[in-house]
């Protein structure tokens, strides 16, 4: 027992770091080659922070643990909405930029309800994927329009680029070799866990593996919140949750249908829940403030108890 968890500890630092290896190659070699640093932070950053959930999603479901893969864009979702911003709005009140509301924010929630109404059955058949990956897709293309035409100026930073495109190179795959390694790692001792426990696939993916595989967008919007760079923090969370619906999901089912019981209204209803109470949250005053993010951790805290008791 003592060694699964020691490996699963393990998985989550080796997840950490493909993903920064990823981040950091990846948006060097795309400003290198004269993309600008917003596109290249609605595109490239955002798929590569939710990198750890596409692959443990994928390689759950390959193996036949559905309730993993399901449970881990569920309770991913959860934490960065409850968890993430809950600390990071504790830390500094985040401004929020009136972009998010009008557009980001209906394009999460749409997202959400949609996967409600197809999982209900508990099952999330392949033409559901498609039609899920094809909506990333789409909201991917509307971001880099909008941001060509300069429409889209939130969450501009500056990019780190290397000394050579063959250290780009290098750390991409650096960081593709380590998110297979740690991805493989968690899910083989996640099982494990539960099995040595007796808790279902989906607790285990709900909490442990959902939040092992939130670390980049976790340290991302905590880092941001202390430098007060506030619109990153909550673009990176609002971006990570579609992505995790719409590209995760979308692209597993695709390769491989999930189906599982273990999932139920209660766990459906947490994850609509708060991200349809974080609307009203951002519409007061356009920020979320720290009296808000108290009560979104409160809710992740309380939900967590409620699963493992």
């Amino acid at each position: 027992m003592l060694i699964p968890v020691l490996l699963v500890l393990v998985s989550l630092v080796v997840l950490y770091f493909g993903a920064d290896f990823l981040v950091k190659g990846s948006s060097s070699l795309a400003v290198r080659f004269g993309i600008s640093p917003l596109v290249v932070g609605l595109t490239v950053v955002a798929f590569g922070t939710s990198a750890p959930e596409l692959l443990v999603s994928v390689q759950s479901a390959l193996v036949g643990n559905s309730g993993i893969a399901v449970g881990n864009v569920m309770g991913s979702n959860i934490f960065n909405v409850c968890a993430i911003l809950g600390i990071s709005a504790m830390i500094y009140p985040l401004r929020v930029n009136p972009r998010l509301v009008r557009f980001d924010m209906p394009v999460m929630l749409v997202a959400t309800l949609l996967f409600v109404l197809i999982f209900h059955d508990g099952s999330f058949g392949r033409w559901a994927g498609i039609l899920f990956f094809v909506g990333i897709c789409a909201y991917m293309i509307y971001c880099v329009y909008k941001a060509k035409r300069g429409e889209v100026t939130e969450g501009e930073e500056e990019i780190k680029v290397t000394k050579s495109w063959i250290l780009d190179v290098v750390f991409v795959i650096i960081g593709l070799g380590l998110l297979v390694w740690g991805s493989d790692l968690l899910v083989n001792n996640a099982v494990s866990i539960a099995k040595a426990l007796g808790w279902s696939e989906a607790v285990i993916g709900l909490t442990i593996v959902a939040a092992g595989t939130s670390m980049p967008e976790l340290a991302t919007s905590v880092v941001a919140a202390m430098k007060k760079r506030t619109d990153i923090a909550i673009g990176n969370v609002v971006g990570s949750n579609i992505f995790n619906l719409l590209a995760v999901l979308g692209l597993t089912a695709t390769i491989t249908p999930v189906e599982t019981n273990q999932i139920n209204w209660l766990d459906m209803g947490v994850m609509f829940g708060s991200s349809l109470i974080l609307l009203p949250f951002m519409r007061t005053g356009f920020k979320i403030g720290r009296g808000e993010g108290v009560v979104l951790f409160i809710i992740y805290v309380a939900y967590t108890v409620y699963l493992l008791v």
